[in-house]
């Protein structure tokens, strides 16, 4: 495996902060970097390895958004479906127009449960059914708010967690089977993710990281701020293995069409809340900037998660980083970056 000079950055990084969790470059289908640090069970000194399953939050969104696609690729919805004909959300002052299509992009107007702009700390995030309840996507219905819309149904960007929970509750309404089993079979059996799943949080299979929270009283782990299985916006664990089969497996038109795939990764809507040159499409982030090479991909934080995993095509470079922290992941990715786009990896 190569470590040239440039690369060596990381490990002085991984090493001065920390880092708790999993690193891994690959470029022209040669993993370059890679490394597992810190400790999957703290309590019991066990340490992460290039195996272990960490739970990705919002990554999880991509498999939601992929759920629909098959769907919609197997004819039994499409883009311009409306939301409500399918499941009655009974939210009176939501609008009736929506389209799944809306839902994709974050583009729906809906208020979110989980509102990221109302929040002030991410690690203390409780709604008013215990967390332990929410199993299903129908669910979280009672912890919607009951609020006016942002906005009419494709007028602008607002990121919604809310948005994706529809998602998976229509997945199973259409499917009949529940959302979870769903992507498990269509998704990740059927490509080979076998080390992916939506694991309940009380029930953790061997070789899975805890997410851990440090306060005042030193490290605690995240079972008890997080739903206890994942709903459609967050709550899958994956490894770094299955996300390189992932990305194969999207841009090889193994998951989806080749007309869905490019619909889903073509730049939809500005995402100015979050920068200038980035945009989303449904279901993944694109970043876009004038004489850069153009990144996708998918991003989760939640209490004791922050996870990053993205392709650039044209240098032939795909990354990911996953930490069982909050706030891990984030200088490991930032150095990852520079080393892309400044010092020439």
């Amino acid at each position: 495996m190569e470590n040239t000079t440039i690369l060596k950055d990381l490990d002085e990084l991984i090493a001065k902060d920390d880092f708790s969790g999993v690193v891994s470059i690959k470029k022209q289908g040669k993993i370059i970097y890679e490394k597992a640090s810190g400790y999957a069970d703290r309590s019991n000194r066990v340490k992460n390895n290039i195996e272990t399953k960490f739970g990705i939050a919002s990554g999880t969104k991509l498999f939601t958004a992929l759920a629909i696609g098959k769907l919609i690729d197997q004819g039994k919805i499409s883009m311009e479906t409306k939301v409500c004909d399918i499941i009655d959300y009974n939210f009176e002052l939501y609008s009736k127009d929506i389209t799944i299509r809306q839902l994709l992009t974050h583009t729906s107007g809906i208020p979110d449960y989980y509102d990221e702009d109302k929040i002030d700390d991410f690690d203390n995030f409780y709604v008013d059914i215990p967390w332990y309840h929410l199993k299903e996507p129908k669910d979280y219905f009672p912890i919607f708010p009951k609020e006016e819309m942002k906005f009419l149904p494709g007028k602008s960007f607002a990121y919604c967690n809310g948005g994706f929970v529809l998602l998976a509750a229509i997945v199973a309404e259409v499917s009949k089977i529940t959302y979870k089993d769903f992507v498990e079979q269509e998704i990740f059996t059927a490509v080979g993710m076998t080390n992916s799943g939506f694991y309940a949080m009380n029930r953790l299979p061997e070789n899975t990281a805890i997410g851990y929270v440090k306060d005042d009283m030193g490290w605690r782990t995240n079972i008890y701020n997080l739903p206890i299985v994942g709903g459609g916006d967050g709550g899958a664990f994956t490894t770094i293995g299955d996300l390189y089969i992932l990305w194969e497996a999207l841009f090889s038109n193994k998951i989806l069409s080749k007309d869905l795939v490019d619909s889903y990764i073509k730049p939809y809507v500005k995402a100015e809340s979050e920068g200038k040159d980035t945009y989303y499409g449904h279901g993944i982030w694109v970043y876009v900037e004038k004489g850069k090479p153009v990144e996708e991909y998918i991003v989760g934080c939640d209490a004791g998660i922050s996870f990053k995993s993205a392709i650039i095509r044209e240098k032939e470079i795909t990354y990911t980083v996953i930490s069982n922290t909050g706030n891990g992941a984030w200088p490991i990715i930032r150095e990852i970056i520079n080393l892309v786009y400044n010092k020439g990896l």
